[in-house]
């Protein structure tokens, strides 16, 4: 949907935010719903061969599946697609521990970079380094101040595996990039890991079948508008309407008296019928 143009969520966008660009204070955008789109709303479909996948393939296979991790994997969904069907996955934590996580820091303008370690080219490290820093050596313009300027989360030694040259023991306290000498630290703290069992319920063989019961539950009709309700509709179908006035607060009101596929303090999406068709609408407020 359009509507992730607009909402004000997730790093990228939060630090758009943050640099002060215009944002519009209230949107409604109308899209289309197809039994796609509707299930892409609602659910999630990982990729064949992602940690997602694998678990909740492993617990249709198994009746269960068990992961260690320091986050939960469906937190916006617990619905997931799989090979064409839709399960409800169960994510229970059963124990907790303690473990080292690791974070690698880069100097850009350093004092002195002659190295006390050895230093190494970019081109020269292993690819799980390379895939970690390359986002910040590549800026255009990176932080530099006093000390070290940034700081790149590298998780756990498991999740690190043993190629690192940094993590768990820095083989280099210099890092040369495109010709620029940076220097690099390394520094751990202990996180709370936590023990997952995931099992799963499937709720639909198809993604028609799974439309309908969304549908069954969310869809409602938008009728009896004013005319100047109407213009903020049919203006919200070709695009967005983005006007902050009377018309615009009445058709938010209509439309969040009725149960929301998804709402927050001051955006939400909701599926609607208007003139004999589906819409997926996302207000924000």
């Amino acid at each position: 949907m359009r509507r992730r143009r607009f909402l004000a969520s997730g790093t990228a966008l939060l630090s758009v935010a943050l640099a002060g660009c215009g944002h519009p204070s209230v949107v409604l955008d109308l899209n289309a719903a197809t039994a796609d789109d509707i299930a892409d709303e609602v659910s999630m479909e990982p990729d064949p061969g992602s940690e997602e996948y694998d678990l909740v393939a492993s617990a249709i296979e198994n009746g269960s599946a068990t992961r260690r991790g320091r986050y939960e994997l469906f937190d916006r969904t617990d619905t997931v697609r799989v090979d064409g069907a839709f399960y409800e996955v169960s994510e229970t934590r059963i124990a907790s521990s303690e473990v080292t996580v690791y974070e690698v820091l880069v100097d850009f303008d350093p004092e002195d970079a002659t190295p006390d370690l050895g230093e190494i080219a970019f081109e020269d490290l292993p690819e799980t380094d390379r895939e970690r820093l390359e986002p910040i050596l590549s800026e255009a313009d990176p932080p530099q101040g006093d000390g070290y300027d940034i700081g790149v989360s590298y998780g756990s030694a498991e999740e690190v595996g043993n190629d690192s040259v940094f993590v768990p023991e820095r083989r280099y306290d210099v890092l040369v990039y495109e010709g620029e000498r940076y220097r690099v630290a390394v520094d751990s703290r202990t996180a709370p890991e936590v023990e997952y069992r995931y099992e799963t319920t499937e709720v639909a063989p198809d993604v028609e079948t799974f439309a309908e019961q969304v549908r069954d539950r969310y869809l409602f009709v938008l009728s009896g508008l004013s005319d100047a309700e109407r213009e903020v509709v049919e203006e919200s179908i070709d695009g967005a309407y983005f006007e902050d006035d009377d018309a615009f607060r009445s058709v938010v009101e209509r439309i969040r008296d009725h149960e929301g596929i998804r709402e927050d303090d001051f955006y939400g999406t909701w599926l609607l019928e208007y003139e004999a068709a589906a819409y997926l609408a996302y207000v924000e407020w």
